[in-house]
Order: structure tokens, then sequence, then C-alpha cells
């Protein structure tokens, strides 16, 4: 099965291009040959079949403007991660997010950071994540990031480097649940004999840490805030929402009265304690940020200053999302904990400074150059693969606006075999483990893994073409 399958040049994580299959990985090499190419690819077409009949999809808008349901692409071949290995990550991902937290309380209240000169002011005020209006604000337990997904690469070296910073609506874990569920059914004999962490606490879990927001009251009412069907990840909001036995509401159903935030129900109105909410700051409350939103509440923000209402994440942590602030983590990680940072950044060049936005304009053709407020794989150049047109039509945009842009350099992420085409092939892949902060920090076992399935393309998002695959944390006895 695997005998025409040749591993690019950087780190493939099921061969080592000298010795074969990597330490543990023989079983399980052993045991996908024994289901062969053409049955691992009649059960990935049924794979696809179950996920569409489950309404495990996702909306994409085209280039045209049309709008389509379609599944987020599985592959069947799963990504292995060593126990001992995903222990030096967790400590990595609670100790960064630990950081980035005090950051956010510090930067809302004393700004220590940009006084003692870490951090310039004006990197802070000018990202579109900053909300002036949260100055002076402590959130419940005083943490900012209850939910957090955060993308971590495994570099050509095999490295393990973080890079981005998910903090205000991290989506992909229905995905991350719904992928173990499917490769249990579909593939189950590549679990025998092995010893694979579980990972069905999410739902759980995700509840227990949004009850422990509101410590006035024995039983919090909890409820998931959406934007409404027409949302890309409807099916991940109504999914959890399920998953945790909590209502499912839109704006229109909440209205603030009498300094509470309250449900409207067949029974009447009902009190709410904790928001999960899966709309962004700008459309919370119109009349605290944008006046045309129709998704958020009214007078929301003023019931949340009061401390009669918990939202999760807390409005204001987008700051953290911005490429920019990403780049000054590792010196937060310092300054905040005294450490150094587990996990490192990808190294970054600021367009902002001088030197080296003078470097990055140099060199575009060898970097990565992304817009810092984008996601989604857009506002970005790949240089290698870009045409003289796109070199020029960035440098124009870089020298008009510096401040929104940060490059890196293209690296050879990581490779899993996949199928590509019914044939085996090795895709690039990010990995997005998720991380629950209440009372105690949780990480997810492992995390959802993106798959750039298009043949050489470093994109793993799902609206660029990109796809997934479960992540299997496994003992460190064979395999």
């Amino acid at each position: 099965m695997f005998t025409e399958y040749r591993p690019k040049k950087g780190y493939d994580e099921y061969f080592s291009a000298a010795e074969g299959p990597r330490s543990g990985l023989k079983p399980l090499v052993n045991s996908l040959g024994a289901l062969g190419i053409e049955k691992l690819n009649r059960n990935h077409a049924a794979a696809g079949v179950l996920l569409k009949r489950l309404g495990a999809t996702f909306r994409l808008n085209d280039s045209g403007g049309r709008v389509g349901e379609r599944i987020l692409p599985f592959d069947p071949l799963p990504r292995l991660i060593r126990s001992k290995e995903w222990e030096r990550l967790e400590r990595g991902l609670s100790q960064r997010l630990e950081a980035i937290d005090q950051f956010l309380g510090d930067i809302y209240g004393e700004q220590r950071i940009i006084r003692d000169g870490v951090i310039p002011r004006e990197h802070v005020e000018s990202s579109l994540g900053w909300r002036r209006e949260l100055q002076g604000f402590k959130p419940p337990l005083g943490k900012w990031c209850q939910i957090s997904g955060l993308d971590l690469i495994r570099d050509g070296e095999g490295t393990w480097r973080v890079l981005e910073d998910n903090l205000r609506c991290p989506s992909g874990v229905a995905y991350f649940l719904e992928n173990r569920r499917v490769m249990k059914r579909m593939f189950p004999s590549l679990f025998s004999g092995r010893i694979v962490q579980p990972i069905d606490r999410y739902p759980s879990q995700l509840l227990q840490t949004l009850r422990e927001l509101a410590p006035w009251t024995d039983s919090p009412r909890v409820v998931l805030l959406t934007p409404g069907v027409f949302n890309s990840a409807y099916f991940e909001h109504s999914y959890l929402a399920q998953q945790m036995g909590i209502p499912l509401v839109e704006g229109r159903d909440l209205a603030c009265e009498d300094g509470r935030v309250w449900m409207r129900t067949t029974r009447g109105l009902e009190t709410v304690d904790v928001i999960y909410r899966r709309i962004d700051d700008d459309f919370l409350d119109p009349a605290v940020f944008r006046s045309d939103s129709m998704l958020g509440v009214r007078g929301l923000m003023e019931v949340y200053a009061q401390g009669r209402v918990a939202i999760a994440n807390a409005p204001g942590t987008g700051i953290a999302d911005d490429k920019l602030i990403y780049a000054y983590v590792p010196e937060m990680v310092r300054y905040y904990l005294g450490e150094e940072a587990i996990i490192q950044n990808v190294p970054t060049y600021l367009c902002s400074k001088a030197e080296d936005r003078a470097y990055v304009l140099s060199h575009l053709r060898e970097l990565v150059v992304k817009a810092v407020s984008e996601a989604g794989g857009y506002g970005m150049l790949i240089g290698p693969h870009a045409s003289d047109e796109e070199i020029q039509d960035f440098a124009t945009k870089i020298e008009a606006n510096p401040r929104n842009f940060i490059a890196q350099p293209t690296l050879e992420l990581s490779t899993v075999p996949s199928l590509s085409d019914g044939e085996l092939y090795p895709c690039h892949v990010d990995l997005r483990p998720y991380i629950l902060r209440g009372k105690t920090t949780w990480v997810t076992p492992g995390g959802l893994t993106r798959v750039a399935l298009k043949r050489g393309s470093l994109v793993v998002n799902s609206s660029q073409g990109g796809g997934c695959k479960d992540t299997w944390i496994v003992e460190d006895a064979p395999c």
C-alpha cells in the first residue's frame, strides 16, 4: 500500500526517508496495509456520506457570491502523537494562554507592559481587536479566554511551533469530535490493540467551564448565542448546544431588562447567567459597538459591566488574535511568568518596523505575508507561488499600511499520508488543540488536524480547499 508513497523534502510524520516507518508507526502502517487501498477508498467514500447525513457541513460563499453547503473533507489516515510529546505541548499551551490572559488583564488595566516598553502603545491601540470600552473591566475568575484554539505546526525539522492564536470564537471542535466518531464506525480495525486517549469529554468539560463563570448562583443558565443559520459554522453551534443540553439562541431571543439578561421562551422570560457567544465583538451590543447590528442584544454590555451576566470569551480578547500582537507572545511569557516559552513562535517580521519592512519588501518571493486581522487563509501572499502581479500588489499594500502586515519564512510544514485522488500522497498539516480555562485548565487530547488536500498546497483552511483528519494521542507503548 505504501510502496509508491514518497515523502516530500522536510518532515513526514509516518516515514523517515532513510529508515522507513517512524518509531511506533509500523503496526499502524501494517493495519492500513491489511485494509488495502481499495477498501480504504470505499470506506472513505462511505464516511463522507455519513458525515453529510449527520449534518456535519459548513457554508461557503464562492467567488461568484453563490452559497453552498458542503462537508468538511475528511481524510481517513489518522495522525499519531506520542503521549510524552503531547504532555510537553499541553504545558506549552497552558503557559501561553496564562501569559496572554495576564496580558489582556494588563492592557485593559494598569498597562504595565506598555509603560515598561515591552510592547509599543500604538501596536496595541491601533489593533482592530482593541476595545477601549473594556478598560477597567475585570471578567469572572479574572480570566479573559475561556475557550481557545491555538494553531500549531511542525516545521521541516519536526519542531513544534505556534502559528496563530485564536481566542475570539475558535471553530472546528465539532469536526474534531465527529471525526473520531466516524473513524470508530468506519475503520474500527485501526483501533484494535491501541490505546488512544478519548476526546468525548469535551462537551461536558465545556459546560462545566461555562457554569463556573457564574458564581452568584448554584444553577446557572447557559445559552449559546449564534448569528443564525446562514453562518458558516452554524452546524457547530447547534451541535455544541445539543451536546451540552443548553438553548441555542439568536440575539432576538434575548432581552436586557431590570439589570439582567432574559431569554424569551414559551413559558415567559427566563434569566440567563452565561452566554457562550459565537459572534464577534462588533455585533454583540448595538448600543456600544456597531449600531447597525441585528445579531446582538441591546444593553448587553451594561449588564456585563455590572457583573450580572458572563460572556465567553470576554469581549476584547480579539486583540490577542492580531498577528502583530502574536509576535510579542514569547516576550509576554518572559514578562508575566519569568519563563521561556515552551513552544516558540514561527520567526516573524513586523512590517510596522522600518528595518523589517525593508527586508520583507526585498524578499517577498521567499516569504509568506499575512494581513494581521484576516483569517481563513484570506489576505495572504505565499511568495514562492505568487505571480509578479501579486508580488507588486502586496508591496503596494505593505507600503500603504505597514501596520496591517507581518511576514514569515515559507516553512515546510510536516506531512502526513492522505488520500488524494484515490492515492496516498504526503499532504501538509497543522493542528488546532482546544483549551478550556475555568477554575482549572483542560487541554483536549489532540485536536483538529487540518490537511492541505490540494497537492503541493500549504493552505489548510477549509475555505481554501483544506480538509481534516483524526488526531490520536497514543501511549508510549508500541501502537
